[in-house]
Parts: structure tokens; sequence; C-alpha cells
């Protein structure tokens, strides 16, 4: 036994001895398995991910180091990460440092060296499991009676402790600037329900021509409203979509009023709002490289994804279109419901990491909000012109 050994334990009993990646420490959390080959920074930085550990099933992570620029919030927020190997020597010039050091400096406890293949089937057979994994205890037992004692997602609101504490106006460089005045509404003005949102969908918001204005998680609907937005981004966000009261409180004040784009948790919040059902899916969706089907037309996208509930397509009420699946399980990946001119999608159509398969999401947003996507009216002025 030395200093620099972890231990991973699983709830279940199951153990993997490992090296210390990170910082020093203890870290609890259901353990699941993203099958990215790349965004590890961006995926540690997702705030969906509060309340996981995040096993990357690809070998051979941080070889090209980390940078500032490559944050999708303010802070890492998986509680905890799992690799097979750790590249001891990022390459690219851009590099800003090494995941190892990215990982001590802010307090994160890893684990390397263990066999994720070994842990991932695992996973996949028992499903997301509440795990323990520690520099500071290496005692078997101790540490699964720990992971056992531990809380799990069903029922944790973690919305509320994840959303940002003031509204902001989303600004050029990832500026968090002071929210406008309520009354001076703008003609490209959305509000943004922050349940947990990812810099990748302000971005990509912003690039579309959009005053974006961020407003907390339990936000009341009037106040939202009095920002005279043209449409309202329902974000992604981590837990229990049935145990995030202000989500669905948010969707049921909002759906029918204006244009509303739900994504991920806010996709659950708003089939919540309909009166559909939502439940957890046995090793959730967590990846880059998932294919989702559009209805109709066929038309097949590889979509990034982090999820582990779902709302179960059957309970939707009359009027409610489904208008993606996922290729791998069926799961529904999207509805809509256009009298109401409400759009709702699983997967993140905004990456960060992943391909960008699925962006015209925010193009078909656009013009729910009766407005030209900026990139379609600037090519129409070059031809014009």
């Amino acid at each position: 036994m030395t200093r620099h050994e972890a231990l991973l334990a699983l709830e279940d009993g199951r153990v993997f001895r490992g090296r210390r990646l990170g910082a020093e420490g203890e870290a609890y959390g259901e353990i699941v398995f993203n099958t990215s080959m790349t965004g590890y920074q961006e995926i540690l930085s997702d705030p969906s991910y509060a309340g996981q550990m995040v096993t990357l099933t690809y070998p051979l992570i941080g070889n090209y180091g980390v940078r500032a620029e490559f944050f999708e919030s303010r802070k890492v927020f998986a509680e905890a990460l799992v690799v097979r190997e750790a590249a001891e020597f990022p390459q690219p010039w851009r590099s800003e440092g090494r995941l190892a050091e990215f990982l001590e400096e802010r307090g994160v406890v890893a684990i390397e060296g263990i066999d994720t293949r070994a842990l991932t089937r695992h996973i996949r057979e028992k499903g997301e499991l509440r795990a323990v994994l520690s520099t500071v205890d290496l005692d078997d037992k101790r540490l699964v009676a720990k992971a056992r004692a531990s809380v799990g997602l069903l029922g944790r609101n973690l919305a509320a402790e994840v959303t940002c504490e003031a509204p902001y106006l989303f600004a050029p460089g990832d500026k968090e600037e002071p929210a406008p005045a309520a009354t001076a509404g703008g003609p490209r003005r959305v509000v943004v329900y922050d349940f947990g949102v990812k810099r990748g969908i302000l971005r990509s918001l912003a690039a579309h021509g959009l005053e974006v204005i961020v407003v907390p998680a339990a936000t009341p609907v009037d106040r939202a409203l009095a920002y005279a937005p043209v449409g309202v981004v329902l974000s992604n966000g981590p837990g229990d979509p049935a145990a995030t009261p202000e989500a669905r409180a948010a969707a049921e004040g909002l759906i029918g009023k204006l244009p509303v784009l739900g994504i991920c948790l806010g996709h659950q919040a708003a089939g919540l709002a309909l009166g559909a059902r939502t439940s957890k899916l046995k090793f959730g969706h967590h990846g880059a490289n998932h294919p989702v089907i559009e209805m109709p037309g066929g038309h097949v996208a590889v979509t990034s994804q982090n999820h582990g509930f779902v709302v179960e397509p059957e309970t939707l009420p009359a009027g409610a279109r489904v208008t993606h699946r996922s290729l791998n399980d069926g799961a529904l990946e999207g509805f809509a419901v256009p009298e109401k001119q409400l759009l709702c999608v699983q997967f993140h159509p905004e990456a960060s990491p992943g391909p960008h398969d699925s962006r015209g999401v925010f193009d078909a947003f656009s013009r729910l909000c009766g407005l030209a996507d900026v990139r379609e009216a600037a090519v129409a002025a070059g031809r014009s012109a």
C-alpha cells in the first residue's frame, strides 16, 4: 500500500484498485460511463454530471491537455473521474496544463490504472450504481458499506444546487454581464432557464443573433416574461426531473404563451408539464456518438447525449408528436406540440463535445420565434448584393 493508491467501490460489492490521479480525498456519486473519445474537460464541467462519477471508456485521456476556453460552466461539476490511463505529457501547443494538475487544483478525486472496459461492462449489466472513490480509505469492505449508505439520483433536486444565483446577460467571450432592465425587451431576446445550462447552448443561441438572458431555476414565470422575450429555453441539468419542481413550474407556466425549446432536463420538464411520466434508464445515455432518427423523414444524426432519465412516449398527451428516437434502444429523443409552439429534444444540439449534426434544432427554434436564422440571412444578403 502506498500513498498513490486509490480505490473505487460499488454498492454491489465490486471493487477496483488503481492509482490516484487527481486530489486526495473521497467522492460519492452514481457511476456512469461516457463513450466520447475527446471532450473530457467539457464533460467534467457539464453541470448535468453533478451527483455522478464519470468513467471514460476511451483508454487514453488527457493527451491534448486542458485549456480555459474548454469549460462548459464555472467549475467542475462531476463528482469524480475514472480513466484507464492519463497522458503525462500532452502534446498540442495550445495546451495550458496537464489533466492531473487540473484535477488536483480543483479538488477533484480521480483514479487511473483500472480496467475501464470491465467496469463499463459491469455497469451495462448491473445498471448505474452508487459508488465511492477514495485515496484516504483503502479498506474494501468499509468503502462498499459507504457506497451502500450514500444517496443516488432518484428524488434529488440537483438543479437547485447548480443554477446561477442571479440573472445575467451572456455576452461574447463567455462573459456574464448584469441583466438589462426587464421592461427593455428586444426583437431577438430569449430567456434561458438555468437548470444546469452548458455554455455551449448559450454560445449556440448567441451565434444565431439572439440576445441571451439567463435566469435562475426558481425564477417565477411572470418575472421571466417581464424581459419581453421572443422565446424561452428550458436548459439541461442534473438529477431526477420528477424531483425538480421549479423546472416543471416554469414549463407549465410558459408552454402555450410563447415559443419554448426544451433541452435534456428541459425536455423532461416539458413532458411532465404536459402530464407525461419520466423514468430512469438502466445505465443512461452518455457520449458523443449516439445515433438518433428524425421522424418522419428518417434523417439520422449522430448526437451528444448525457441523461439518465427519459420521458415515456406512450404517456404524452394528444397533440404531442414524437420527432426523434434513439437508434440504440428506441428511447424518446424528441417531441413537439406545434399548436403550443413547443419543441423539445433529449439530446444536446450544441454538442460540446461531439458532432454538430443536430445544430439545426437552434435554426428551428429561431424560426419558431419568427426570426430568420442569421446564417441564412447572411447568405441571402450576399446573394442579393
